[in-house]
């Protein structure tokens, strides 16, 4: 490994750990020191019905007497080793909410990924060996109108069809292994539309290109001259699409649970806005955070290493790929 990598590497790290550092700040922001902060007005509400003796032991309890600076050191020290404060709500630990249904939300977000990478890679192939006549065109098409549709309209026809109509799954078990497919079904394919669109860009391009034209004068076969040849370098830029919309993988995990029942951290963020749970929302929120930077970095690193013709700049330098422009960038140029 080049000592130019591992200058990179700590560069891009700690870039991460600035960023994941400065998203916990304006969470603690927000949530704690606006004038007006929502934990003030949940517990000097009268419906919820604290004592005054109430109200000052919960607020020692979660040091909200103590100055801002000493709130946020404490508090993001516990973020960090894992403590994430008690529900106002339940007086359990969030760290504990969290670990009950993340599971169902991981279940569900990296079924989703796997039917979004299926569906996208299917577009892609079809739209480089189908004939036109066969419906190529309308492939091309299919991405813009998957990227139109929200997932909950998705979610709601899927349910309507398979789940009142047909009986493929029923709606009181949301998790079963059906319900699960199905709610991975519309969470992945609007997913499925940005990654398309990128892998059938590559895949134009790397198929003009001449060592193509080559193996298609061997005689090589379409699915072969597909997954030997012209796959890898067409996918590369693909692990930038992807950890590009992992937030929007969390976020719509979160939708298509509320949509199907299921049991997750949807559920909980859920409880939580309508009654005002702000240290839940503020895990929540800053686990999507670290959860988002941290695949990010892990792509930016990975690049290097899988597409020999990268070459390490000093200079800061956003990597040419088709990908959205959002991206973070890497500090990289690509060599022909």
């Amino acid at each position: 490994m080049s000592k130019a990598y591992l200058n990179y590497a700590a560069k891009r790290l700690v870039q991460a750990i600035v960023v994941i550092l400065l998203a916990y700040v304006f969470t603690f922001v927000v949530v704690s020191i606006l004038p007006g902060d929502p934990i003030s007005n949940v517990l000097n509400n009268p419906q919820n019905g604290f004592t005054p003796e109430e109200i000052k032991e919960i607020i020692a309890a979660q040091g909200l007497d103590k100055p801002i600076p000493v709130q946020l050191w404490a508090s993001f020290s516990g973020f960090v080793t894992g403590d994430l404060g008690l529900s106002m709500r339940t007086n359990r630990p969030v760290s504990t909410l969290i670990a009950e249904v993340l599971p169902s939300t991981l279940v569900l977000a990296s079924a989703g990924l796997v039917v979004a990478l299926l569906l996208s890679a299917v577009i892609a192939y079809g739209t480089q060996f189908l004939p036109k006549h066969f419906g190529q065109g309308l492939l091309r098409g299919f991405p813009s109108l998957f990227l139109s549709v929200p997932n909950f309209v998705i979610g709601l026809v899927l349910i309507h069809l398979f789940g009142f109509q047909l009986g493929v799954f029923r709606v009181i078990e949301p998790d079963s292994f059906w319900a699960t497919l199905f709610a991975a079904i519309a969470l992945g394919i609007p997913i499925s539309a940005q990654i398309a669109e990128v892998l059938i860009a590559n895949l134009d391009h790397e198929s003009g290109q001449e060592y193509a034209a080559v193996a298609r004068g061997r005689g090589l076969g379409q699915m072969r001259l597909f997954a030997k040849h012209l796959l890898k370098p067409s996918s590369l830029p693909v692990i930038t699409v992807i950890a590009l919309t992992i937030g929007e993988l969390l976020g719509g995990s979160l939708i298509t649970e509320t949509v199907f029942g299921r049991t997750g951290l949807g559920s909980l963020v859920q409880r939580s806005v309508s009654t005002q749970d702000l240290p839940v929302l503020q895990a929540v929120v800053s686990l999507a955070a670290v959860v988002f930077v941290v695949v990010n970095l892990i792509a930016d690193l990975a690049y290097p290493l899988l597409d020999p013709r990268v070459k390490l700049l000093g200079t800061p330098e956003r990597r040419p790929t088709t990908a959205d422009e959002g991206s973070a960038g890497i500090s990289t140029a690509v060599t022909s």
